[in-house]
């Protein structure tokens, strides 16, 4: 009974998780609505939510079987530039070019580029199947793409190609942090990652804006406090807690509910519609990660 009762907490968790984090790119292009650039968004984003990561920091403490040397923190800092604020500038960046369920799409891609970039760089097997089913996840790609380029013009390619270097980025991260996160812990490592990012982003928007951060409706400071909020803190912890009680491989299988979520949301909030054509394409895209993905699992 108390199996059956962690498993169904844990789909709960997982099915909210999934939701909250592909709930991210409507409330971004609500945002957009209200004249606010790109960076000065994901900056309201990274500081309403650094009060919480600072605190996590501050109340878990080291593993300790571990002995941190000093490279392990440039290490840290490293894919907490390329996992976060990279991850994040592109997607923020991208998001004004495309719609929201087209990006949950491409960045739903993510999975195949961990086993391409695990292939080269740590030579690990890659199978004719798994090799079959990421030609036919950027096949579904394209298809999604058919019908948007003749509706939104050149910036769909521009658009398009930011959200894939953001999902490269962050296969990147997922990729050479694997070894680094259980020195850390992962709720430690989190923080680190997330502090980090978010000096990052501080730094960038000193050098290119003038912290004039007070003029914008309050609608926006509505939408920064809810991604940071409901879209970044609240889901970490949940996807943490749903992997905890179903494993990886089972969560993975929910996976999908995120291009899916990203499309319904955005069709009442923003008005967006999407074809048969790309319903289509979007069905082979998440066929294809999912293949890739038990696959992965498997070999």
């Amino acid at each position: 009974m108390k199996n059956n009762s962690t498993f169904s907490v844990g789909i709960v968790y997982a099915i909210l998780g999934v939701i909250l984090f592909s709930a991210k790119a409507v409330m971004v292009k609500l945002a957009y609505t209200y004249q606010v650039d790109h960076l000065t968004l994901l900056l309201f984003r990274m500081v309403f939510a650094l009060p919480f990561y600072i605190a996590i920091f501050l109340f878990t403490k080291p593993e300790p079987d571990q002995k941190l040397r000093p490279k392990y923190y440039l290490w840290l800092f490293l894919f907490g530039f390329l996992g976060y604020y990279l991850a994040s500038l592109f997607d923020f960046m991208g998001l004004q070019y495309i719609k929201a369920g087209l990006e949950r799409i491409i960045l739903f891609v993510y999975p195949t580029i961990v086993v391409l970039l695990s292939w080269l760089f740590f030579k690990k097997r890659l199978t004719s199947n798994q090799f079959m089913a990421i030609l036919v996840t950027y096949f579904g790609v394209l298809i999604t793409f058919w019908d948007e380029i003749g509706v939104s013009g050149e910036g769909v390619y521009w658009g398009g190609f930011l959200i894939f270097l953001s999902a490269f980025t962050y296969a990147a991260y997922l990729v050479g942090s694997g070894w680094l996160i259980p020195k850390f812990g992962v709720l430690r490592f989190t923080s680190y990652a997330m502090i980090v990012s978010t000096l990052c982003i501080l730094f960038h928007y000193s050098l290119v804006l003038d912290f004039d951060l007070f003029d914008y409706p309050k609608e926006v400071y509505y939408l920064g406090l809810a991604m940071a909020l409901f879209s970044t803190l609240l889901p970490s912890f949940l996807v943490s807690g749903a992997i905890k009680r179903l494993g990886a491989s089972t969560f993975s299988i929910f996976g999908s509910l995120g291009p899916v979520s990203t499309i319904i949301l955005a069709f009442f909030f923003l008005d967006e519609r999407i074809t048969t054509l790309q319903i289509f394409g979007m069905c082979v895209v998440i066929a294809g990660v999912t293949l890739v993905s038990r696959k992965k699992k498997t070999n």
